[in-house]
């Protein structure tokens, strides 16, 4: 997963913005979410400088504002579209790509109004990618404080310089090494300010025989660790005009009970891209088909989630998406590979159950499916109609759900790869609550 922020606007911005009122919710018929989510898509689009423009999905969360100024916050689900970023369509004019290489995202933005003109003041932007790449950058006014990603490597010298602070600066028995960086900030003010969050963990190399760190110093598993905020300034030459740092130690022991321990017969999580996972997806695409009364074949298009658990024999349980073929059961004896993915097919939302005993030759597998909410695919609604449908959407955040009233946008193109076709009213559309 790529992250891509945008910050406008400064901390004087963002102050006005904390002192206003209470944040509202408004409607899905409210014209300024669309003009305001439009605004700020338009605006990650422009940044791209190679692949599809994204088109938006869903908006899920929006609030209004109204203080000194007015601000518009929320959040909105994008998917990777047919149209190429360099072609010069707006955003509308696309559909979604209709491919396994397409990328899907969610946006956090928080847009400012002016002489009725939106303005972006934040926006973070979370985007999988498909299975080709995704190109992403990071865009940061000067003199805001923007987040910085763990692996950018203007914070390797930093870090170096903060590990050998530590070793030189504490009465510790042997050196310590960087475990994680666990998040970093930086900010442009005649140079750069740094401000990092970093684990650290006690290696096997000892002061009295080793005056500092070196490459073969291993992390002692039953180790000290600690938990250290370092904040350094380097001026124009990127070298290190000043360093602060502070750190919290824990003994060994702690790390050792904080680890998760073994559980011989638990479920452990596998990659959804796994070979071990070949065999069982095959049984449970033919469990779906054949229990399925459609007159069409589905295949598996996107696994989500699997994990295995060993119990006198191995069960798998999987949950993925399968979609609609062109391989139609009265023409065909069989699922095959060379089945293709109906573009305006049905879609199924699934878990599967499958229990091996390999020895044997004992396979049960259970499906159960249901399908997904379809979107009627039309480009736009004419000026004095909502470009949104109401929809419930269920979010889960730990280990809680709530139904959120999300605004599905329904103006994307009838087929992906056309043209951009004439205005047409909006067909009317039903979603399954």
């Amino acid at each position: 997963m790529k992250l891509i922020t945008t910050l406008l606007l400064c901390s004087g911005l963002l102050l006005t913005l904390t002192q206003g009122e209470e944040a509202q919710e408004i409607d899905c018929n409210d014209e300024a979410v669309f003009q305001a989510v439009d605004a700020s898509l338009k605006k990650l689009n422009a940044r791209l400088q190679s692949g599809n423009q994204f088109v938006l999905y869903r908006v899920t969360k929006r609030a209004k504002m109204d203080g000194s100024a007015t601000f518009y916050s929320f959040n909105y689900q994008i998917k990777e579209g047919n149209c190429s970023a360099q072609r010069g369509l707006a955003w509308q004019d696309c559909d979604f790509k209709d491919s396994e290489e397409a990328a899907t995202g969610e946006c956090t933005a928080t847009m400012g109004k002016k002489e009725n003109k939106f303005f972006i003041v934040t926006q973070t932007c979370k985007i999988t990618p498909g299975k080709g790449p995704i190109v992403t950058e990071e865009y940061h006014c000067a003199s805001c404080v923007h987040p910085i990603s763990a692996d950018n490597p203007d914070l390797e010298p930093v870090l170096k310089h903060a590990i050998e602070y530590f070793n030189n600066n504490t009465g510790h028995s042997h050196l310590f090494a960087l475990r994680e960086v666990k998040s970093a900030q930086g900010q442009v003010v005649g140079g750069l300010n740094f401000d990092i969050i970093y684990t650290i963990v006690q290696t096997n190399c000892s002061k009295e025989r080793f005056p500092s760190l070196r490459g073969d110093c291993v992390a002692l598993p039953n180790g000290d660790g600690g938990e250290c905020r370092g904040n350094a300034f380097l001026d124009t030459d990127n070298k290190i005009e000043d360093f602060t740092q502070s750190c919290d130690l824990h003994p060994g022991d702690d790390l050792v009970e904080a680890l998760p321990k073994p559980c011989p017969g638990c479920p452990r999580d596998i990659p959804v891209d796994s070979p071990e996972l070949k065999e069982v997806l095959g049984h449970s695409i033919a469990q779906l088909n054949t229990e399925n009364d459609h007159p069409f074949y589905f295949k598996i298009d996107t696994v989500k989630k699997a994990t295995s658990q060993v119990v006198a024999g191995t069960n798998y349980v999987i949950e993925f998406i399968a979609r609609e073929t062109k391989c139609s059961k009265e023409s065909n004896t069989e699922l095959t590979e060379d089945c293709e993915i109906k573009h305006l097919g049905q879609s199924l939302d699934c878990n599967a159950n499958v229990y091996m005993r390999p020895w044997e030759n004992k396979v049960i597998p259970t499906v159960k499916c249901q399908a997904l909410d379809k979107t009627i695919p039309i480009r736009r609604r004419p000026p004095g109609f909502s470009p949104f449908r109401s929809a419930k959407v269920q979010e889960t955040k730990a280990g809680t759900t709530r139904l959120l009233r999300a605004c599905e946008y329904k103006g994307r193109l009838s087929k992906a790869g056309a043209e951009p076709a004439p205005e047409r009213q909006a067909e009317s559309s039903q979603v399954k609550q």
